[in-house]
C-alpha cells in the first residue's frame, strides 16, 4: 500500500478572503463568535490550512441536540496519521462551536461508504464524535487547532479508528498494474462486516460552503480488521523518513506531555494563589478594623486636646492678670475671682460641703473623747448631713451645666479655626 498522493496547497489569499468574508458578515446567518476572538480563530485556521493543506474551512448548518440549528465554521479534509510505517488520510470534521476558542472544538470521524468506524474504540464512538484528552485539558489561549491535529493524527497512529469494508468480487487477482494503490488488494476475500456497524457518518451538517479547493483522496485508509493483512508494497520507504517521522511524532508526544504536566503545576500554583488571597483577604478586614478604632480614639483625643488647650488658656490669662501682684492673706480670695454664676455658685457648694465635712469629722473626734454628749452627736450629725447633701446635689448639676457650656465654646473654637 503506497503513501498517500501528495496534495496541492490552497491559495493562502482565497483562504484570508473567505475567512474574512464569514467573520465580517452580519445578519441571520452570521457566525455566531465573540467580535473580540475573531481574529484568533482566523489566525487559527490560517494556521490550520497552512500546517495541513488537506483541510480547507468551511461554513456548515450544526444542529444541536436540542434542535438548534446554528452556522458554524469548520475545517474539512483529512488528517495524516502512520500506522505500521505506512501514512494514511483520516476524513475527519473540526467544529468551531460558538463558544470557541475560550472552549474547544467538536471533532467528528467522517468515514466514506467504503469505511467503518473501529467498534469499540477508545477516543471515537460510533457516531463518529472524537474524544481525546487534547480536548478535554483545552486551555485558552494557548491550545491551538494545529496542536490539537498533531495530537490525533499521533492517537490515530497508535489505534485507527477507521477501517476498509470489503466488497465481493469475482476477480481474484487483478494483475492491473495501474490500479489505484491506496484500495486495498485483498478483494479475494468475500467477508461481510458485522451489519449492526454504522456504515454512514452521522454529522448534524445540513449544508456547507467554502472556496474552491483541489480534489483529494480520501480513500486512503487501514485495511480491514477481518481480513488478512495486505501485501506489502515492493518498494520501501526511506529509512531516514522513517526514523524523521517517528522521531517527530515522539517529539510531539513529549511536547504534549510536557504541555500537560505545565498545567498541573499552574493549576496547582494557581490554588495555592487562591488560598493565599483568601488569607490576605482576612488580614485586609483586620487591618481596616484596626484602622477604624485608631481613627475613633484619634477623634476622642482631639477632642481631649480642645479641652485642654482651652483651660490652657483661661490658666495663662489668669497668670498674665496677676503676674507681679504682691497679695497678703487678706486678699488672695480675690486673686481667685470666678468668671461667671456657675462657677461662683459651684465654689460656693465645693467650700460649704468642705466645710462640712470638717465640722463632721470634728464631732467624731469630740463624740470619742466625750466632750460632745452622744444625743447632741446624733441630732448634729443629722442637720450637717442633710445640708451636706443639698450642697453636693446642687454641685452636680452645676457640674453638669458647665460641661454643656464647655463643649458649646468647643465647637465655636473649631469652628473659629477651621474658617
Amino acid at each position: 500500500m503506497a503513501p498517500p498522493p501528495a496534495i496541492q496547497s490552497p491559495n493562502p489569499e482565497e483562504i484570508q478572503q473567505f475567512l474574512s468574508s464569514v467573520l465580517s458578515q452580519r445578519g441571520p446567518s452570521a457566525v455566531p463568535y465573540s467580535e473580540d476572538t475573531k481574529w484568533l480563530i482566523r489566525q487559527h485556521l490560517l494556521t490550520l490550512i497552512t500546517a495541513f493543506p488537506s483541510l480547507e474551512p468551511k461554513t456548515a448548518t450544526f444542529t444541536h441536540n436540542d434542535g438548534r440549528t446554528v452556522n458554524l465554521l469548520q475545517a474539512d479534509g483529512t488528517i495524516p496519521m502512520t500506522y505500521q510505517s505506512v501514512t494514511y488520510n483520516i476524513p475527519v470534521v473540526i467544529w468551531l462551536m460558538e463558544s470557541y476558542p475560550r472552549h474547544p472544538p467538536c471533532v467528528y470521524v467522517n468515514p466514506t461508504r467504503d469505511m467503518i468506524i473501529k467498534r469499540p474504540h477508545p477516543h471515537v464512538n460510533p457516531s463518529g464524535l472524537v474524544s481525546v484528552p487534547y480536548l478535554h485539558n483545552w486551555i485558552y489561549p494557548s491550545s491551538t487547532l494545529v496542536d490539537l491535529v498533531l495530537n490525533l493524527s499521533l492517537i490515530f497512529g497508535r489505534d485507527p479508528p477507521l477501517y476498509s469494508q470489503r466488497r465481493p468480487s469475482s476477480n481474484t487477482n487483478n494483475p492491473n498494474p495501474n490500479q489505484n494503490p491506496n484500495v486495498n488488494p485483498h478483494h479475494n476475500h468475500n467477508h461481510h462486516p458485522n451489519p449492526n456497524i454504522n456504515q454512514s457518518s452521522n454529522f448534524a451538517a445540513v449544508s456547507s460552503s467554502g472556496y474552491s479547493h483541489p480534489a483529494r483522496n480520501n480513500n486512503n485508509y487501514p485495511p480491514s480488521p477481518y481480513s488478512p493483512a495486505p501485501v506489502r508494497p515492493a518498494q520501501t520507504e526511506d529509512p531516514t523518513e522513517v526514523f524523521k517521522r517517528n522521531a517527530i511524532n515522539k517529539l510531539v508526544e513529549m511536547v504534549h506531555n510536557d504541555v500537560t504536566n505545565l498545567r498541573k503545576t499552574r493549576e496547582a500554583e494557581m490554588e495555592g494563589l487562591f488560598s493565599l488571597q483568601g488569607v490576605l483577604k482576612q488580614r485586609e478586614d483586620v487591618l481596616n478594623k484596626g484602622v477604624k478604632e485608631m481613627q475613633e480614639e484619634m477623634e476622642g483625643l482631639e477632642q481631649q486636646l480642645q479641652m485642654v488647650l482651652m483651660n490652657t488658656d483661661v490658666l495663662e490669662g489668669w497668670l498674665r492678670d496677676n503676674q507681679g501682684k504682691k497679695m497678703s492673706l487678706e486678699n488672695v480670695e480675690d486673686a481667685f475671682e470666678c468668671v461667671d454664676v456657675l462657677s461662683k455658685q459651684m465654689l460656693e457648694c465645693t467650700a460649704a460641703d468642705l466645710a462640712i465635712e470638717d465640722t463632721l469629722y470634728a464631732l467624731d473626734k469630740g463624740v470619742q473623747v466625750g466632750a460632745v454628749p452622744f444625743d447632741q452627736y446624733m441630732r448634729s450629725v443629722r442637720v450637717l448631713s442633710r445640708e451636706q447633701f443639698f450642697h453636693r446635689a446642687t454641685a452636680a448639676k452645676v457640674r453638669a451645666a458647665q460641661l454643656q457650656a464647655q463643649v458649646a465654646n468647643m465647637a465655636a473654637r473649631n469652628h473659629h479655626y477651621g474658617s
